[in-house]
């Protein structure tokens, strides 16, 4: 889903569907998710996994980016994370699936924000502001 239009996302105006309140949310998704493939088509499988100097690899961020999407709506439904979500969590920055590509966690992270934009067009905007907490320790937001 490439920029054709060389307008950011927000600036191409509103999201169907979605409520007005959430329409920054959703803007900052897809944006990510033009900018993600975009930045990272073609990505050579060799570098996925590297840590240069010790930091973080490509495939941990990207591991990262749809997993933290993935736990961080699950909060927002008011809802605690299931056995899968904190499998996941201990495996970000591992390659898992022997061949895993670039390609593998491009299409994950792009599923995921298609899953929250599906999510944001099903809130209702008179419940933002209720209690929700996040981890196990209750952390209010």
């Amino acid at each position: 889903m490439a920029n054709t239009t060389n307008l950011e996302v927000w600036q191409r105006g509103s999201i169907l569907g979605v409520p007005p309140l959430l329409q920054p949310v959703a803007h900052a998704l897809l944006q990510a998710k033009e900018e993600v493939a975009d930045i990272l088509t073609e990505f050579p499988a060799e570098l996925l996994w590297l840590q240069p100097g010790g930091m973080a690899s490509v495939g941990f961020h990207l591991q990262h980016l749809t997993g933290v999407i993935d736990r961080l709506f699950t909060y927002a439904k008011n809802v605690k994370l299931n056995e899968t979500q904190f499998a996941n969590l201990k495996q970000e920055g591992k390659d898992t699936l022997e061949g895993l590509t670039c390609e593998d966690l491009i299409n994950s992270f792009q599923i995921q924000v298609d899953k929250a934009i599906d999510q944001l067009k099903e809130t209702d905007e008179t419940s933002l502001t209720d209690y929700r907490s996040v981890g196990r320790g209750k952390f209010k937001v």
